[in-house]
């Protein structure tokens, strides 16, 4: 059952994985929260918009997250200064912004040119977890080290702005900064995850784990911990099956997690 471990490709898939679904959980809770869970799939539809972006200006695919990430950070930026105005709806904004961002995509992958090197679409859509290289996994390496930081350092003013931003703000707290944060660590994390799950399928990674975990944990501080776990574990599940069963990583991470979502929702029900 172990034998995936002792290959190479595999324990870097593992471990990518593993801190790709803990990232994506962290973030996820206070998406969660604050009814924003759209937002996932938003961002990664604007980091197709990037790809796109990267492609038509000759940059390598295995290099394309250098080219998506700005694009997709100032498009969650965008999105974050619609919401403050208070004249759209989150949904609506998240709507507007992905789906202008991916016809963007469209529109530039048909200006590129015949010669330059073929681009496997169903990569982009549905990620390639078992290709992570050694660069791919440093990359993520220090995403989660940064995002972590970040997230410990304004953990308990985030928490409080999320359940109750007017009195958060009365309090000193600076609601727009951090709100601006959050969804620039959301946008920076959906173009790590890319690489692993694809576009089509890493909203779930963002959204299933919190969901999960806000049913069983009481505290918000719970609820991450809950999170993090299942998002770590049912990658490393959903990898393990996948290798045995020789069927689509990514899927079969997202239906693991959707098993545990399952599990939890009966289990809240007696």
């Amino acid at each position: 059952m172990l034998e995936p471990l002792l290959v190479p490709f595999m324990q870097r898939a593992m471990i990518a994985g593993a801190v790709v679904g803990g990232l994506c959980a962290m973030i996820g809770v206070f998406v969660v929260q604050r009814g924003l869970s759209f937002i996932g799939d938003g961002l990664a539809h604007a980091a197709f918009g990037g790809i796109a972006l990267g492609l038509l200006l000759g940059v390598s695919l295995e290099r394309m997250t250098w080219v998506a990430l700005p694009f997709t950070v100032l498009i969650a930026l965008g999105i974050g200064y619609v919401l403050r105005r208070g004249s759209l709806r989150g949904d609506v904004a998240t709507g507007v912004f992905s789906a202008v961002s991916f016809a963007l995509g469209v529109l530039l992958l048909g200006l590129r040119s015949t010669d330059g090197p073929q681009v496997n679409v169903e990569t982009v859509l549905f990620g390639s977890i078992l290709a992570i290289s050694p660069e791919d996994l440093l990359t993520v390496g220090v995403v989660g080290v940064v995002t972590a930081l970040l997230l410990a350092f304004t953990w308990t003013k985030l928490a409080y702005a999320t359940f109750d931003p007017e009195l958060a703000a009365l309090s000193g707290v600076k609601v727009a900064a951090l709100d601006y944060m959050l969804l620039a660590l959301t946008a920076v994390v959906i173009v790590v995850a890319v690489k692993t799950v694809g576009i089509a399928l890493v909203s779930s990674f963002v959204v299933i784990p919190a969901a999960t975990a806000k049913m069983v944990g009481r505290s918000i501080g719970r609820v991450a911990l809950l999170a993090i776990a299942i998002g770590t574990i049912g990658s490393s599940i959903g990898l393990i099956l996948s290798y045995h069963a020789n069927v689509a990583s990514g899927a079969t991470i997202i239906l693991t997690l959707g098993a545990l979502f399952g599990l939890s929702l009966l289990f809240k029900k007696r």
